[in-house]
């Protein structure tokens, strides 16, 4: 199938927003991923401005025999591929934010961006539960699960979805949750986008008081004691604090800050919701540890989004994360040595997540992931600008998960897995039901998810 065998002027007059096709000028920049080491080429990219596009785009490739891709920004492209056969629809420019605040909800239109979110709500003293970037979409991150600096106190981002309007592969827009198409609402939270393009999403704000985050850092020298202080710490925090064990070796590159760019530390980075005093008593073993800088403060919700220093826009990179049933100091030890500071580790950063407290799973929720059986989440990422560095990024990641293994959990994490071949979800009977929602929603398998559910066989 090929863009042609649309009927092209039909679609676009259709459409609210545009549509590009193989040869357009625009076509570049239309078929670009966030993730820029991705080289997309489908078959044409309706550019959405409303739900009707989304219904319209739909209809108009499972008609010619094609399927369709939703993506916000496509932070975790990789996995979809080169999306032959495929029309894409972009859902950027789709940002409507409305924040009740006396219900204490959110409704976001499927392009909004977490930035918008968090600068819509805190005028109330709300938030979201948002992660550790600004222009990461809501839509994508919360469909796989969605680990925030709030996290160890209020859980996943998945857990707090109340609704969603959905396109589902028959073209009809719906809206779902736990009492309409009950089997479709639970797939979505946590199981990905392969069972409807997700127009937009309802979700519930938590109450956000005093907040505490920044970044400890000291020289990467230091990595194995301050990464072993580190872990001992995590055992005994409330789940008031979310931290990231991490090792960062800023390329000297113009666009990253002068006090850290060309260098190399291990950090702690870390958001508390407890008071000032609490905070400071917390974090006293820590800072006995003398770092170089300390950026831990009060803060906004807004400024939480500052703390992880993820690049402000576009990047061509290289990822892949696992997470650990547990980190006894023989694990760090060989974590080490793949990644610390005498490695030969190609990549920018490197971190350990502290998992645990609310994101521990809750099944009485109702969706597909509601937690992880882990206690931590491993993830590293590289500035890959050519093969040669995606080659030898892939290389240092296999080896890292092969020095891992002894600790793995045998589940995954969507968002961290960055290279196609699937994930498992905790329960072999998580898959089989979203592979049973699937095949009722969409046996045709018209939408494609970053990481796909085969429909169930009859």
């Amino acid at each position: 199938m090929s863009s042609n065998e649309l009927d092209v002027h039909t679609l676009r007059a259709q459409l609210d927003g545009g549509l590009v096709l193989p040869g357009d000028p625009d076509w570049d920049g239309a078929r670009q991923a966030w993730q820029l080491t991705v080289d997309q080429h489908p078959e044409a990219v309706v550019l959405a401005a409303s739900a009707n596009d989304v219904v319209t785009a739909v209809n108009a490739a499972r008609a010619t025999g094609l399927r369709v891709a939703a993506q916000g920004t496509g932070h975790n492209a990789n996995p979809l591929g080169p999306l032959a056969g495929t029309v894409l629809i972009k859902t950027s420019a789709m940002r409507g934010v409305v924040i009740d605040a006396e219900a204490r909800t959110a409704r976001v239109e499927a392009g909004a961006l977490w930035g918008d979110v968090t600068a819509a709500a805190a005028p109330y003293g709300l938030a979201g539960l948002a992660g550790t970037a600004a222009d990461v979409g809501v839509v994508g991150y919360t469909l796989g699960g969605g680990l925030s600096w709030l996290g160890r106190k209020y859980g996943l981002a998945a857990n707090q979805v109340v609704a969603a309007e959905v396109v589902t592969a028959d073209g009809v827009l719906r809206r779902i949750d736990a009492q309409t198409e009950p089997d479709l609402f639970w797939a979505i939270r946590g199981g990905g986008g392969s069972f409807a393009v997700v127009t937009a999403l309802e979700f519930g704000l938590v109450e956000v008081g005093e907040l505490h985050g920044g970044t400890l850092f000291w020289p990467i020298e230091r990595a194995a004691e301050v990464l072993h202080a580190w872990r001992e710490w995590t055992a005994s925090v409330p789940d008031e604090i979310t931290s990231v064990g991490r090792l960062l070796r800023f390329p000297p590159m113009e666009e990253i800050p002068e006090p850290v760019r060309g260098q190399s530390f291990v950090v702690v980075e870390l958001v508390s919701l407890l008071d000032g005093s609490e905070t400071e008593a917390a974090l006293a073993s820590l800072r006995a540890l003398g770092p170089v800088m300390d950026t831990v403060q009060p803060c906004t919700p807004q400024a939480l989004a500052e703390i992880h220093m993820d690049p402000p826009g576009p990047v061509p990179g290289t990822g892949d994360g696992v997470l650990l049933n547990e980190l006894p100091a023989e694990a760090l030890d060989a974590y080490l040595s793949v990644a610390g500071p005498e490695a030969d580790f190609p990549v920018l950063s490197a971190e350990i997540r502290h998992l645990g407290g609310g994101f521990a799973p809750r099944p009485a929720q109702g969706g597909a992931v509601t937690g992880f059986d882990a206690a931590y989440a491993v993830f590293s990422v590289a500035i890959t600008p050519v093969e040669a560095a995606v080659k030898a990024t892939h290389r240092g990641l296999d080896a890292l998960a092969e020095a891992m293994r002894p600790w793995t959990a045998p589940t995954g994490y969507l968002n961290f897995a960055e290279r196609a071949g699937g994930v498992p979800f905790a329960d072999p009977g998580t898959l089989d039901r979203l592979g049973r929602v699937k095949a009722q929603y969409d046996a045709a398998d018209v939408v494609r998810g970053n990481h796909p559910v085969a429909p169930a066989r009859a």
